[in-house]
C-alpha cells in the first residue's frame, strides 16, 4: 500500500466508533422512501460537521449531495436513504413498521466513512477529479397508490429515487457511479466485485369493481370483485408454463379489499402488482399476459376493471469489476486481510434496483459486502459483524474512488471512454414520458 492508501484506511479506522454509532442509529430509525427526513438530516449533519462540506439538500424530496473538488471527471459514491416495511423486524419503527432489513444503512456508513477519508486535505490533493457523495431517496420504490399522492402534492413523479433524480438533472455532471449493497447473491467472500445483471420491473395498479349485495339474502345480485382476482391469478398460474426459465419472470402482488364486511359481496378490490423479468422484451410480453388474464376474468364475472401501468426500473447491465475496484480490494486485503472475488457473469440476480436505470446512462462500479445474516427484507436480517458491515465497506469505497481519480484520473477516464450508454438523456426522458402517455407497450427503449 502506498502512503495515501494507508492514510485512507487509518482515517476510517480512527473514526470507527463514530461510524458504527452513526450506522446503528440509522439502523434503528428506518424511514419510507421520499420521507427519509431524519435520515437525510443525519447524513447532511455528518458531512457538514465532520468535514465542513457544503451540502445540497432536498433533491428529489430528501436527497443530499456534497463533493470534494470542482473538476471533471466526477465520481459519485451513492448511499440509499430508505428502509423497507418489515414490521416483524426487532428494530422496526413501531409507528410505521419500517426497518433496515434491506441493509441500506450499511451503504450510508460506507458513504460517511469514505467522505471522511476523501475530504482529508492530503488525500484530496491527490485526486485528479471530484469525489461526490450522494445520499439518494426511495430505492425500494413507492407503490402506485402512494405515487399518485406524491404527484398530487408535487413532490415526485417516479417510483424510484434515481429515476427521479435523473429526470431532475441531479446526476448532470457526474461521470461514474460507485454503488454498494449487502450481498444479494451467494458469496463466501467478504466482498463481491462487479455488477450482476438484475431484473427490471413494471408496476401495475388494478382496480376491480363488482356489485355489492347481501351474501345470504341476495347473492345472485352481487358481482364478486375478489372472485375476479382469484380467477385471474389462476389464469396467470397456468400461463407460467408459457414463461421461459431464462427470462426469470417474477410476479408479486398485494390484494386490498376496499370493502370488508363479511356478509356483503366484495365489490371493490385493488391489486398492487409488480412484474419482473431479465429483459425488457420478456417484461412487456408478460405484462400483456397479465392484462389479458385480469380483463378476461373481469369479463367472465361482469365486473368493471381499470388497469394503470407505472414505470418501474430498467434491468441492470452486468459489468465485471474494473481495474480500480480490483486494485482497491487488493489493498484492503493487504491492510485488513479481507477476501474478495469477482461476480460470476453467469449468475443473474432476480431482484430489481434503480441502479439499473443508472447503468444505462453511465459506468457503474459496484461491490457487495458481508457482515450480516438472515434474509434481505426479512425479519431475521441481522448485523453480525459491524466491522465487516460498516468499516471495511467504507475503506473499499474510499479506496475505489481514490484509484479512479488518483493522479490525472486515468482509470476514471478509461472507464468513461469505454462505456457506451444505451440511452442518451433525451432518450431516457422519452422512455419515462411513455408512462405518462400510456405507451409502455412500445419497443425496447434501448
Amino acid at each position: 500500500m502506498n502512503r495515501i492508501e494507508t492514510r485512507i484506511c487509518r482515517i476510517i479506522d480512527a473514526h470507527a466508533p463514530e461510524l458504527t454509532a452513526f450506522a446503528n442509529d440509522l439502523y434503528a430509525h428506518a424511514e419510507l422512501g421520499y420521507a427519509e427526513h431524519r435520515t437525510a438530516r443525519r447524513v447532511a449533519d455528518w458531512l457538514t460537521q465532520r468535514r465542513g462540506l457544503r451540502t445540497r439538500t432536498g433533491l428529489a424530496v430528501t436527497g443530499v449531495r456534497a463533493q470534494v473538488g470542482e473538476t471533471r471527471p466526477a465520481v459519485c459514491l451513492i448511499g440509499e436513504l430508505d428502509g423497507i416495511r418489515c414490521p416483524e423486524h426487532p428494530l422496526a419503527v413501531p409507528e410505521t413498521g419500517m426497518s433496515h432489513a434491506c441493509g441500506h444503512h450499511m451503504q450510508l456508513a460506507a458513504l460517511a466513512g469514505a467522505a471522511l477519508a476523501l475530504s482529508d486535505r492530503e488525500v484530496a490533493a491527490e485526486l485528479g477529479g471530484s469525489a461526490v457523495f450522494f445520499a439518494v431517496p426511495c430505492e425500494e420504490h413507492a407503490s402506485m397508490n402512494r405515487m399518485a399522492q406524491l404527484r398530487r402534492d408535487g413532490l415526485a413523479r417516479f417510483c424510484g429515487g434515481k429515476p427521479q433524480l435523473l429526470m431532475d438533472g441531479a446526476f448532470d455532471g457526474i461521470d461514474v457511479a460507485v454503488t454498494t449493497h449487502a450481498h444479494m447473491v451467494r458469496c463466501d467472500s467478504d466482498f463481491l466485485l462487479g455488477c450482476n445483471s438484475t431484473s427490471g420491473f413494471l408496476s401495475k395498479l388494478i382496480r376491480i369493481r363488482g356489485r355489492a349485495s347481501h351474501t345470504a339474502i341476495a347473492p345472485e345480485k352481487g358481482v364478486n370483485a375478489l372472485d375476479v382476482v382469484t380467477l385471474a391469478r389462476s389464469a396467470i398460474g397456468l400461463l407460467r408454463s408459457t414463461m421461459r426459465d431464462e427470462d426469470c419472470i417474477r410476479i408479486g402482488e398485494v390484494v386490498r379489499m376496499n370493502s370488508t364486511a363479511v356478509n356483503v359481496v366484495p365489490d371493490d378490490v385493488t391489486v398492487d402488482l409488480q412484474v419482473r423479468a431479465k429483459s425488457w422484451d420478456a417484461l412487456l410480453e408478460t405484462d400483456k399476459k397479465i392484462d389479458r388474464a385480469y380483463r378476461g376474468a373481469a369479463y367472465a364475472f361482469g365486473a368493471q376493471i381499470e388497469i394503470t401501468d407505472g414505470m418501474g426500473y430498467l434491468p441492470t447491465l452486468p459489468c465485471p469489476p474494473c481495474e480500480a475496484l480490483t486494485q482497491a480490494a487488493a489493498c484492503l486485503a493487504e491492510q485488513a486481510q479481507t477476501t474478495f472475488e469477482p461476480v460470476n457473469p453467469l449468475v443473474h440476480n432476480a431482484a430489481s434496483t434503480d441502479v439499473g436505470d443508472l447503468s444505462h446512462r453511465m459506468p457503474v462500479v459496484n461491490f457487495t459486502c458481508s457482515g450480516f445474516s438472515g434474509t434481505l427484507h426479512g425479519a431475521d436480517f441481522r448485523i453480525t459483524d459491524e466491522t465487516a458491515a460498516y468499516i471495511q465497506p467504507a475503506k473499499l469505497a474510499a479506496l475505489t474512488v481514490y484509484h479512479l481519480l488518483r493522479g490525472d484520473a486515468a482509470q476514471a477516464r478509461a472507464l468513461i471512454d469505454s462505456f457506451r450508454p444505451t440511452m442518451t438523456d433525451a432518450q431516457y426522458r422519452a422512455y419515462a414520458a411513455r408512462f405518462d402517455s400510456g405507451l409502455i407497450g412500445e419497443p425496447s427503449p434501448f
